[in-house]
């Protein structure tokens, strides 16, 4: 045997693997990928490799698949060059101080030289995959030491015998050129799992399913089936659609299913996913294909399908293309791959039922809202997750008042996806904001808090102990509002009705008709009161709705129409605004139609608008006005009818103004009466101090003597026009003196402003 023979070494030996694969796959360079490609075959490097926590079967399918990135060349020279980087490598991995007789590296110095490469795909990958570079490469060095020594042995015709074995999961091969078809159609057999989630692997880290006994057995039944066995979870969102997924995931890990389930594996495909960087036509039905066939080819597999309703019509394009609706169609009638859907009734009625081939293979399963009890049981099977998630303590009744004031107080979606928000939101507070105790814990406080920051429900509507504000608010709306005592009481007792919880939760906090004469004090009721309970007041003014059309104004135009984009106006001011005082001023001026949508709000507390969303009244004061009847309060009194009461007159024209069925559905009609001298003093006396208190801004001080204040009471005060009279003798009498003397008399820079009466005129004067 010659010398040369006697010195070849693994390095050798490597070089001509290197240079086989570059061959094959058509390279112009040997490139360090090539060199860790044949190095992952080596015995010790695929030990050392595993040991320091490597996932073999991944670095190769991430290698073959940067391989199919470059460039293959027509025709290969007859020797195929060294790349750049490979002969920096090299280089410096023979000047790493570690080399064998021959000046030629060692494997542990090439592949830490790997590790140096700057841009490197290879250096990528090692570093992806080994955490401990110094831990991999000294176990990389005690394997290769121990395998051979680094002696070569040689057979009678002088080929090496004992060159380190060459490695490949399926079989040990001999030519290279066979390993990689080999583990290329292994590694590509798998792409299929890049483009789809591992429900399985999500387990341990999605919340677990509580309770959903009888959906769940349904699931699996229908799974068992023959034919058709695939089911279709039909719910509104947030009612727990995907737990069930997951909750079965996890009864096949526990092995509590049928023998024919035990082996089944779940994948979830998502459609955005799919179409993501698909720019060609083909492409997005060759990766449906990938999936499909791949899935198939593996056996045993569950595709899940969250939101169904996007394989309609997903992947088409202007030319006739199939949808991923098509694509599935033979996937769902073989059986061999089983599929889960999920949709919300809305997307099921609007995409899938008008496709009869769609669905007549899935099984229609109904996940309907669980009650509170059943949504309390769930919250305190979570309740742990979040301790541990938040590092807090939920106190024992957070969990019960969470699920109760949820499902009351937000009626725009469902248990148990809204309690769950709040006890999340809440915990989260706690966490981003801790107090100085050491075990954090979230009290029904902090609940109330975050219902009334998050879903704009006020903290009175909240509100059931300690009703110290309730128990005033006769005193304090009745010192703003004069001579109206009656109509405040009726107001105020309808609202304490509804928050000691004696009327039906499933109406208005109070339906009020307020009916009386012109600047009484109808509307600003309304404003107090919504002022007192720290509330908005949502005022519309009924005389723009006198038109039959303007109706659609309300609720929004139906589809086809001019405006049906925008919604509806009251609709949308209650969703925006869930607890307010509702005010609808002049009602008797809006066209008859909008009583019977009336009718709906006072009797149910819902309002659907023309997209088919709710809005939800049980949080509102609902107060309208009306001046139906008071034009014939004066006549109560004369003639024969002269027992007759001013209210009782106007309570029979308001009868014939509103249909029955309208006045039996509010809570209290309000009669206000008609102003009298001493009420308008009072309110002559609460207009001066508003004026007053605008006045002292600039530093003026304003007094009026009896005779002009009686002089401004007899212009002010008449029962036709109420207190709004009074505003006009404030505004044309008053002010324009007061006017002059700011702007460009004595009281430019503060001053005492005296009004008096001469020669039955007001007069002002001025003093420092």
């Amino acid at each position: 045997m010659s010398n040369k023979k006697n010195n070849i070494t693994w390095f050798q030996d490597t070089l001509e693997r290197v240079g086989a694969i570059a061959e094959h796959l058509r390279h112009e360079y040997i490139l360090p990928e090539h060199f860790l490609f044949v190095i992952f075959h080596h015995r010790p490097f695929f030990d050392a490799f595993n040991k320091c926590g490597g996932e073999w079967v991944d670095a190769m399918r991430q290698l073959i698949r940067y391989f199919d990135t470059l460039d293959k060349i027509d025709e290969v020279s007859e020797k195929i060059v060294l790349s750049a980087q490979t002969r920096k490598m090299i280089d410096l991995a023979s000047k790493m101080g570690t080399s064998n007789i021959n000046d030629e590296p060692y494997m542990s110095t090439l592949v830490a030289a790997m590790y140096e490469l700057q841009d490197s795909y290879a250096g990528y990958v090692l570093t992806w995959h080994i955490g401990d570079i110094v831990e991999f490469l000294n176990e990389l060095e005690r394997n290769y030491r121990s395998k051979a020594n680094n002696k070569p042995t040689f057979d009678e015709d002088g080929n090496v015998t004992n060159i380190f074995d060459f490695v490949n999961p399926q079989s040990e091969m001999n030519e290279y050129e066979e390993a990689f078809e080999d583990f290329s159609a292994i590694a590509k057999s798998d792409d299929w799992k890049e483009l789809v989630t591992d429900i399985m692997a999500q387990v341990s880290t999605h919340n677990p399913l509580i309770g959903r006994e009888a959906e769940l057995d349904r699931t699996i039944q229908v799974l068992c089936r023959k034919d058709k066995n695939n089911p279709l979870h039909v719910g509104e969102p947030g009612v727990g659609k995907t737990s069930l997924v997951y909750g079965l995931a996890q009864r096949i890990l526990n092995g509590n299913v049928p023998e024919r389930l035990r082996a089944c594996y779940i994948y979830q495909m998502d459609m955005g996913q799919m179409l993501a960087g698909t720019q060609y036509r083909g492409d997005f039905e060759k990766r449906m294909k990938q999936v499909l066939d791949g899935a198939k080819e593996e056996g045993n597999c569950i595709i899940y399908l969250d939101e169904l309703h996007n394989i309609m019509g997903a992947g088409a394009n202007g030319q006739g293309g199939p949808d991923a609706a098509n694509i599935l169609k033979p996937y769902l009638e073989s059986g061999e791959i089983k599929f889960i859907g999920s949709t919300t009734y809305e997307e099921y009625n609007k995409k899938i039922a008008q496709s009869k081939s769609i669905v007549r293979r899935f099984q229609q399963i109904d996940i309907l809202e669980p009650s509170v009890d059943e949504a309390i049981e769930i919250l305190r099977g979570l309740q742990t997750k979040y301790e541990h998630f938040h590092h807090v303590v939920y106190r024992k009744e957070v969990i019960e008042y969470a699920v109760k004031a949820s499902h009351k107080y937000i009626a725009d979606r469902f248990l148990p996806d809204k309690a769950i928000d709040l006890i999340d939101e809440a915990g989260a507070y706690l966490e981003t904001h801790p107090n100085n105790r050491t075990t954090q814990y979230v009290t029904k406080g902090l609940v109330e808090e975050i219902l009334q920051r998050v879903c704009k429900v006020n903290a009175m509507a909240l509100k059931e102990d300690g009703n110290e504000t309730l128990k005033t608010l006769y005193t304090r709306i009745t010192e703003k509002i004069y001579g109206q005592d009656e109509a405040v009481r009726n107001v105020v007792e309808s609202v304490q009705m509804a928050k000691a919880g004696l009327l039906d939760d499933n109406k208005p906090l109070a339906s009020l008709l307020f009916v009386g004469p012109t600047g009484v004090g109808k509307t600003e009721v309304a404003r107090v009161l919504s002022d007192e309970l720290g509330i908005e007041l949502v005022r519309f003014d009924m005389s723009e709705f006198a038109e039959k059309h303007a109706v659609a104004k309300l609720i929004g135009s139906p589809a086809g129409y001019v405006g049906y984009e925008d919604g509806g106006l009251l609709t949308d001011a209650i969703r925006k605004s869930p607890n307010c005082v509702l005010l609808l001023d002049e009602v008797e001026k809006a066209h008859t139609d909008i009583y019977d949508i009336l009718l709906q709000v006072m009797d149910y507390a819902r309002l659907t608008d023309n997209k088919g969303n709710k809005a939800d009244f049980r949080n509102v004061v609902l107060i309208m006005t009306s001046n139906a009847g008071a034009q014939y309060a004066a006549q109560a009194n004369v003639g024969f009818a002269g027992n007759v009461s001013r209210g009782e007159a106007m309570m029979k024209q308001v009868k014939r103004t509103f249909k029955p069925e309208f006045l039996n559905r509010l809570s209290s009609t309000v009669v206000f009466h008609d102003m009298d001298k001493p009420m308008a003093e009072l309110i002559l006396k609460k207009k001066l101090k508003v004026l007053e208190q605008k006045l002292d801004i600039k530093r003026v001080k304003l007094t009026i003597s009896d005779a002009a204040f009686a002089y401004l009471l007899d212009a002010g005060f008449t029962k036709e026009y109420g207190a709004r009279e009074m505003d006009r003798v404030i505004n044309s009498k008053l002010k324009p003196l007061l006017m002059r003397e700011i702007l460009f008399g004595k009281l430019a820079k503060g001053g005492i402003a005296m009004v008096e009466i001469a020669e039955n005129a007001l007069t002002l004067s001025t003093k420092k």
